[in-house]
């Protein structure tokens, strides 16, 4: 007798179905999944906190394997885990950090690829510290705005700040690639500050008339962090966001993007922020990032499974 399947709208969501564990606990898989429901570092609406469990709900329309039109099955043997979401004091943001590095860590150990469910884009400074001993580390980032602020609003710890936070703690973070600038409003400071290091600023505009030339300054043969801001994309496409800037990725553009540097690099860990479901009343922009979620773990797995054939 096989076994009975919950429909998608039934059952406890997990991500992906995928079976709850202890960071701490004894257990392995090739995915974990870590929650960090955090938005008090929000400059404009709040809602970020209540981004993981919608992305769990979200996922369980696309639970892996998955076979495509050409007949590829994706992530078949890939195991999964949900490692819940970081236990995180209201207004304490230091001992958020300090929590959120060591669930990150935890989680780090026990798997081949770790998810991160944010949360505003400050919680990607507590994530990277995770990742402190990772060789020329480089971040690939999706996003509107720049997030290298030195201060904003007499804070330090805004999501205005996490990459410029990152750099200053981190020796081995070398490089930096944010592809979908745009808007009115950017601080030359922090631009000047960014340039000055080598980073890589590529605005929506050469996105849109030279996606080639886009993907052939992505690194190469490096270890690379995704870090997946949801207002990079067009709020026509997903419109769930503190922040939202208009003509901005689409989801294609978004994905060539994450799909050439998860084949010409070792993605060491995702995180997807700034994603705000009580924004957007259709769950679009939860389904979608959900979606963007797994069809990233699969250019992830097919690019190492395709080294390791090589």
């Amino acid at each position: 007798m096989t076994q009975p399947t919950h429909l998608t709208y039934s059952g406890i969501p997990t991500f992906a179905r995928a079976p709850l564990v202890d960071p701490q606990g004894d257990w392995q898989a090739d995915v974990a999944v870590l929650g960090i429901p955090f938005d008090i570092a929000l400059g404009f609406r709040p809602g970020a906190r209540f981004a993981p469990r919608a992305l769990r709900e979200a996922s369980l329309r696309s639970v892996p394997p998955f076979t495509g039109l050409d007949g590829v099955t994706r992530l078949a043997g890939v195991t999964f885990a949900d490692a819940s979401d970081v236990i995180l004091p209201s207004l304490e943001p230091e001992l958020a950090h300090q929590r959120t590095t060591a669930a990150a860590r935890a989680v780090r150990r026990r798997c081949r690829m770790p998810v991160f469910l944010g949360g505003d884009h400050s919680v990607s400074y507590p994530l990277l510290r995770a990742f402190d001993d990772v060789p020329d580390l480089h971040v690939v980032q999706l996003d509107a705005h720049l997030d290298f602020t030195d201060v904003r609003n007499d804070t330090r710890w805004s999501n205005s700040s996490p990459f410029r936070r990152a750099c200053e703690a981190m020796p081995n973070l070398k490089h930096i690639t944010t592809v979908g600038l745009r808007g009115l409003r950017f601080d030359p400071e922090a631009v000047a500050a960014a340039r000055a290091r080598g980073h890589a600023l590529i605005p929506m505009e050469d996105v849109t008339h030279d996606l080639a030339g886009v993907l052939a300054q992505l690194p190469q043969g490096k270890n690379v962090y995704f870090s997946v801001d949801v207002d990079g994309f067009d709020p026509a496409v997903i419109p769930g966001t503190s922040s939202p800037e208009p003509d901005g990725l689409t989801y294609a553009q978004g994905m060539a993007v994450l799909a050439a540097a998860a084949r010409q690099n070792t993605v060491v860990g995702l995180d997807v922020v700034e994603l705000a479901p009580n924004l957007d009343p259709s769950d679009r922009s939860t389904l979608l990032m959900a979606r963007l979620i797994m069809e990233t773990l699969c250019e992830v797995f097919s690019a190492a499974q395709e080294e390791n054939q090589a």
